[in-house]
């Protein structure tokens, strides 16, 4: 394999090949990352090495004194830093490849056969091909360099090229071996109205294992994580390797820490009822994996993968644009939609300053309420006489794009699809379905379906005038896939399903490529990376609660760019949880991402309307900052006390401070937030007072956290927020 050409240090980032202990090795050097692969004396993968760059582009810098195999047991691989263990490798490890043969054989017997460094899209990516010739197994991995966000992107590909037909029961996407010594692992858990939620596990020995078997990414667990040395790692300090599994289905991330402390950490598809027929000359490509290290902490891994989303991942007709302020009607009507009183509510949304007017649930079929109508996309006549045409036409003369609301995914029972087409749900054979929200699931992995359900979003999309943003919903999870006409590929369906919707996207957006897609699944349970390299934004929780939010949003920030994040303005009390808190107060909670609006704003009174067009208008002065710039949590939501987050333009002269505090503590003083990434030789000015201090002072010293009246103010007053916007005054 020659070189790229590329040198040292270039933020395209280079691989050489090399030499360790004697045999083949390669170097890879990103940004501030280095990472060594490296072959055994069997022809087998190792990650020796991933971590800070040492400076060298020799093997051996980074494996010195390296751990020999044990003399008792020379054969096994015990403790060995394999970079993708298969079945039959002489190791105890969770194997991320099972490959069962026509005979039963699974034991697998890969050695490396050739390398290849390739441009991909004007990138370097480092080809590795292993393979079994008796099994006829070809496995590929491609390692898509990204330099200078120091990441990695891991694909791995398995083909058939022998004669006989093969079953994969476990394909992973990737394994990231770690140096011995104890972690924690950080995760985003939670439920639904409480997704995201940033934990951390000590990892002790044995296997620690995190996953989805709902059909969907899920909001019990994302698939994103971080593992850290204990102890050594916190917001901004420390070292942490991470992961993000470009996946919208069953995943798996299983973290083992074997004997000697050493330890691994796998992430793919989920192996739970998969299985994967291959005839001779096909090919399985796994979900992408991201993977990265970072020394500055979570929030450092972090902005490597917002940087990510917005420079290469998200679709690229609005990557780099800043999302519209939107309002969505669905708090304020539910099901209860009608033509007039939606163009009544889109003329108070412009009046607000509202760039985007969505109409939810409740427009087409028999959708009086959840039970009926799901499946057919089409105009409710009672409820719009004249079709969507008076309403669209309303809102474009207005100033504003129009967006509806979707779930193509699902059908209900009571719907004219289903009576016509029942078996295009996912039904068990003998056994009666089990409803969930009074919904089945319609099988994506079905070539005719999704054709069909295309061309009843394609009439929606054209006949009644331009429809300029969709929110694209999935509010059930799955419990099985029955498919009775191909019994046999039953257990592909998980995959399938997902590779068909990723497909039916793909062909929406190359026919509507101005198109907004929102990602939602009764809230965040499917707002991964998978789904936003096919749509712009996510609802990340059905909760609207303002104090409920911040964790939310706090959590989900650690794997995904705020740019992606819709966030609304609700009434209050509450809906779900009958709390009341300040309008402003929602305002700035919802200025962390993608501003939206949610409540009935036809009832809202003069003095509400004057206050959110300021608060709208705060906003739009600041969203390209918050969208597009670094992201820093100076203080992380707590139970009592003040939380904040900051916001810098990526030329550093401008910044964005938030400050909240849900609940206060009597007694308490008033602590400092020191800012962070500013550029320390400038001098800044906050716009509200015209106050000054250079960069290296407010990174130094930081400013108190106070909130506006200041007069009568004390640290144990609840709902509180204050938005403070600095910029540097002087040219460099």
């Amino acid at each position: 394999m020659a070189d790229t050409g590329v040198q040292p240090g270039s933020v395209d980032g280079i691989v050489r090949r090399a030499r360790a202990g004697g045999l083949a090795a390669w170097v890879i050097r990103l940004r501030s990352t280095a990472i060594v692969l490296h072959l055994d004396g069997r022809g087998l993968l190792h990650l020796g090495y991933w971590g800070a760059d040492g400076g060298s582009w020799n093997a051996d810098d980074y494996l010195v004194d390296a751990l020999p195999d044990r003399e008792t047991a020379p054969h096994f691989l015990e403790g060995r830093p394999l970079a993708y263990p298969a079945y039959g490798d002489p190791s105890y490890r969770e194997p991320c490849l099972v490959v069962v043969q026509p005979d039963g054989e699974r034991e697998l017997a890969l050695s490396f056969t050739a390398d290849r460094l390739v441009k991909h899209a004007g990138r370097p990516m480092l080809e590795l091909e292993l393979r079994d010739p008796r099994a006829g197994v070809r496995l590929m991995h491609e390692l898509l360099l990204y330099g200078e966000l120091d990441l990695l992107v891991w694909t791995v590909h398995v083909a058939n090229y022998g004669e006989r037909p093969l079953t994969l029961e476990r394909v992973l996407s990737g394994s990231l071996p770690l140096p011995a010594g104890r972690y924690d692992c950080w995760m985003l858990r939670g439920r639904w109205g409480g997704e995201f939620q940033l934990e951390r596990q000590e990892l002790g020995h044995g296997a620690f294992v995190i996953g989805s078997r709902r059909g969907i990414s899920s909001a019990e667990a994302h698939p994103w994580l971080a593992i850290a040395p204990r102890g050594e790692t916190a917001e901004h300090t420390g070292r942490v390797w991470f992961a993000s599994l470009a996946w919208s289905g069953n995943w798996t991330a299983m973290v083992e820490l074997e004997r000697g402390e050493t330890l691994a950490a796998s992430v793919g598809l989920q192996p739970f009822d998969f299985a994967w027929h291959l005839e001779p000359g096909e090919r399985f490509s796994a979900p992408a994996l991201v993977l990265g290290h970072a020394v500055d902490g979570l929030g450092g891994a972090a902005r490597r993968l917002h940087d990510l989303e917005r420079t290469v991942a998200l679709p690229a007709a609005h990557r780099s644009v800043v999302r519209p302020v939107l309002y969505n009607s669905w708090e304020a009507t539910y099901f209860d939609v009608r033509a007039d009183q939606q163009i009544a509510l889109a003329r108070r949304a412009a009046e607000l300053g509202v760039e985007l007017f969505v109409v939810d649930d409740g427009w087409f079929g028999a959708r009086d309420h959840d039970r009926a109508g799901l499946g057919d996309w089409r105009v409710n006549r009672r409820k719009f006489p004249r079709g969507l045409r008076p309403l669209i036409d309303e809102v474009h003369r207005l100033g504003m794009l129009f967006g509806i609301w979707v779930e193509a995914e699902m059908v209900n029972p009571d719907s004219d699809l289903f009576r016509a087409h029942p078996d295009w749900a996912y039904l068990p054979p003998s056994r009666e379905p089990l409803l969930s929200r009074n919904q089945l699931v319609l099988n994506f992995a079905r070539a005719d379906v999704r054709a069909a359900i295309l061309d009843q979003l394609h009439a929606l999309l054209t006949e009644d005038g331009r429809i300029d943003f969709l929110k694209w919903d999935h509010n059930r999870p799955w419990l099985h896939v029955g498919w009775p006409e191909h019994p046999d590929r039953g257990r592909e369906a998980w995959v399938r399903h997902v590779l068909g919707l990723y497909e039916l996207l793909q062909t929406l957006r190359a026919e509507f490529p101005e198109l907004l897609i929102e990602t939602c699944s009764s809230g965040g349970a499917r707002a991964d990376l998978g789904m936003l390299a096919l749509t712009d934004q996510a609802w990340v929780s059905d909760n609207t609660d303002a104090a409920d939010r911040l964790p939310i949003q706090y959590g989900y920030s650690h794997a995904h760019s705020p740019s992606t994040m819709v966030n609304w303005v609700t009434d209050v009390p509450n809906h779900q949880t009958g709390r009341v808190s300040p309008l402003e107060f929602r305002f700035h909670v919802a200025m962390q991402g993608v501003l939206g609006i949610g409540g009935n704003i036809s009832r809202w009174s003069e003095e509400e309307v004057q206050q959110a067009q300021r608060l709208v208008a705060d906003y739009k002065r600041i969203r390209t900052i918050v969208q597009l710039g670094e992201q820093y949590w100076l203080l992380p939501p707590p139970p009592v006390g003040p939380c904040a987050v900051q916001y810098v333009s990526p030329d550093r002269r401008a910044v964005v401070l938030l400050l909240y505090q849900v609940r206060g503590g009597v007694g308490a003083g008033v602590p400092r937030v020191r800012l962070m990434g500013l550029d320390p030789a400038r001098r800044y000015r906050r716009e509200r007072d015209g106050a000054e201090s250079t960069g290296a002072a407010l990174m130094a010293a930081g400013l108190p956290v106070r909130f506006e009246p200041t007069q009568g103010w004390h640290p144990a007053i609840d709902y509180r927020s204050a938005l403070q916007v600095w910029h540097a005054i002087d040219a460099r």
